[in-house]
């Protein structure tokens, strides 16, 4: 039928025949005149042209111009040209190529309807003769996709180049928006574009940095280190919540079915919460308890303590740890996920042209650190160069880093504060005696005439008695509580930093003036070897500022006038973490399936008045139906003033036909 309705493009190439491949006629226009249409368009552009330039023209150039003769059917033919050639030809092919996939589906889906009907003997013959191995078209199937996937992941690289330099010359800058977009902008910890300490003016160096928690991992990651038994267990509660989540669902639709109200979100997480203990409980001694119905406790107990290698000295093959071992490292469970994640960002550098000439992969620390040129001195390196440190982090880890990092911080506040304490004393030193320098000095000198004349009239304190609160350095902090306590930012210690040493600079600057003795040159080497350092500690990331889970840390380097990296790996960025993670999820729109908005009352439709024609055995369906309707009519009422309440769901009845659905009213639902 779909061979007679829609003939078939001829695989050739033709200018004028219809349907070919670059023809610019085409058998889906049917009856239009392709030919008026494009002349009324050319006359159309021409006159307008040739009206453009009679209205600007003076006189004496048009008739030198001969814009009614030779000017115009050059403008004529140019249009013709570029339009007939270019565009035409385009809008026919796309025309044939929509024909073709209509007429390919159509295809598919009569198959698919004949298939259905096949005689069960004949599948059955087939398979008695062959099996399930010989008329299996699977490994087909894979290298089918497997092409078309490699084909639709060059398209859509190339698609989010476009995008990006698009995004790029329209801004006008570069800004975080460069990186990450959409629904996966919330993964970013730190991005910070700062000028490079070697060429301010040229260069720009950019640090990001992305988190992807445990719970937004398509594929979870471990530790090597971890225990047996833990995997099993992490398996065995996967298994526990999917099956209460597959049970809400039977509850919910079984709810609607019966023309019962959705539950809230509040009641399914209460339902979810009182389900759990239908499957386990804290009773870890108990043999017969329910955290063992899936795995015994036999078998746990051998699990206990058994981590990703056993002593050669202890090794049995026959023992049954031994073996219960073998079965979970078949699975591969232990080293899939960080497996996945590097070689998702390897092969993404690799078809990106993003090359890179160091990878050092620490397997069993679930580090690997990817640097574009191996040299690590930056006098020597290009202008151009990235970073790339892939790093998965337990609650653990984090605690340990988040220590590190306060005795950090605690020590530059300690070096900044010594430095500061000599500055201030060679300062006091340097003053001449008797002279007046700074604010302090002259307070000093006209402290006994205020106290005289002003504060014992008032009976004020003098300003030397008053306890000082502000160190005008940084503003007062106000207390911690128990939230800064856990997640310590640290930006006003940070902050105050900072503007010590730049408070130095100046102060010796004041000092000093042009001259250099040995004191200048020392302090001030000292403050530049300090400021450096805290320029590399503000750099890092806050650990306090990460949750547990793969961390992204991303260094890049580049022109400021060309930005090739930077779009490169932009590119490479959004790929993936389209290929790892799975992004935020709202759990209320996450279990937002069939909702009573979609079932509508003012929509129903009765047949009561039509003529029902039934066959001979269904003559006995008026009776049933009458007795389900007295049903009820007598058991509505009370059903209607029941509390809303969570209550399990009823059995039918023999007629088969559902509770709270009248006969012959049409109920629309998704």
């Amino acid at each position: 039928m779909a061979g007679i309705d829609m003939p078939k493009s001829p695989n050739v190439f033709h200018p004028e025949k219809p349907s070919a491949v670059g023809s610019r006629n085409s058998l889906a226009q049917e009856y239009r005149d392709q030919q008026t249409e494009v002349n009324q368009l050319l006359e159309e552009e021409t006159n307008k042209v040739i009206h453009h330039l009679t209205a600007r023209l003076p006189k004496d150039v048009l008739e030198r111009l001969d814009v009614m003769g030779g000017l115009k059917e050059k403008l004529y033919n140019y249009f013709n040209q570029n339009y007939q050639n270019m565009f035409n030809r385009y809008m026919v092919t796309s025309e044939d190529e929509m024909v073709k996939k209509i007429r390919n589906f159509i295809d598919k889906e009569e198959t698919q309807v004949l298939a259905r009907y096949s005689p069960k003997e004949i599948a059955k013959l087939l398979d008695d003769v062959g099996g399930a191995d010989k008329f299996n078209t699977g490994e087909i199937e894979k290298s089918m996709v497997n092409m078309y996937g490699h084909l639709q992941g060059h398209i859509q690289r190339g698609i989010n180049e476009l995008e990006t330099l698009t995004n790029s010359i329209l801004r006008q800058k570069t800004d975080t928006g460069a990186f990450i977009r959409g629904e996966l902008a919330y993964s970013i910890i730190k991005c910070s574009f700062n000028d490079n300490i070697d060429k301010p003016k040229t260069v720009s160096d950019v640090k990001l940095s992305i988190n992807i928690l445990d719970s937004e991992l398509i594929s979870p990651i471990f530790h090597y280190q971890v225990t047996v038994e833990y995997l099993v267990k992490d398996l065995l509660s996967k298994h526990i919540i999917d099956t209460i989540d597959h049970e809400m669902e039977k509850l919910k639709d079984e709810r609607i079915d019966q023309g019962l109200e959705e539950l809230t979100d509040s009641e399914i997480l209460f339902n979810k919460i009182g389900k759990v203990e239908d499957y386990t409980d804290d009773e870890k001694e108990e043999i017969k308890s329910r955290r063992y119905k899936l795995v015994a406790k036999n078998i746990m107990d051998k699990l206990s303590e058994l981590r990703a290698e056993i002593d050669p000295e202890t090794y049995d093959q026959l023992n049954i740890r031994e073996n219960l071992k073998k079965i979970i490292d078949i699975e591969n469970i232990r080293n899939r996920g960080f497996n996945t994640a590097i070689n998702s960002i390897t092969s993404i550098l690799d078809t990106s042209r993003m090359g890179y000439q160091y990878i050092e992969n620490l397997k069993n620390t679930r580090e690997v650190l990817i640097k574009e040129y191996e040299d690590t001195d930056t006098a020597n390196l290009p202008d151009e160069r990235y970073q790339v440190k892939l790093k998965y982090l337990d609650n653990a880890q984090l605690i340990e880093e988040r220590k590190a990092y306060d005795v950090q911080l605690k020590s530059f506040e300690t070096e900044v504060q010594h430095v500061w304490d000599i500055v201030s004393v060679i300062y006091e030193d340097s003053k001449p005696a008797g002279r007046i320098t700074d604010f302090n000095d002259l307070a000093k000198k006209l402290k006994p005439k205020i106290k005289t004349r002003v504060k014992e009239k008032t009976g004020e304190p003098v300003y030397e008695d008053i306890d000082k609160v502000w160190d005008e350095i940084s503003f007062v902090k106000p207390a911690e509580t128990e939230v800064e306590r856990s997640n310590r930012t640290y930006v006003y210690e940070k902050d105050k930093v900072h503007k010590r040493i730049i408070l130095m600079e100046e102060k010796l600057k004041g000092m000093y003036d042009y001259q250099y003795p040995v004191e200048r040159r020392v302090i001030e080497d000292r403050i530049h070897f300090l400021e450096r350092e805290y320029f590399k500690f503000d750099y890092m990331i806050n650990p306090y500022h990460i949750q547990p889970g793969l961390i992204l840390d991303l260094d890049i380097t580049s022109i400021k006038r060309k930005q090739a990296t930077l779009d490169g790996m932009a590119n490479v960025l959004n790929e993936f973490l389209h290929g790892v993670s799975k992004g935020f999820q709202d759990a209320a729109f996450a279990s937002f399936s069939r909702r009573r908005s979609t079932v509508r009352e003012d929509i129903n439709q009765s047949f009561s008045g039509v003529t029902d024609e039934r066959p001979a055995h269904q003559e006995e369906a008026p009776a049933a139906g009458a007795a389900y309707l007295d049903m009820i009519n007598t058991d509505e009422a009370p059903a209607a003033a029941a509390p809303k309440a969570i209550a399990a769901p009823k059995k039918r009845g023999p007629t088969g036909a559902k509770r709270g659905r009248k006969p012959g009213v049409v109920r629309r639902r998704k």
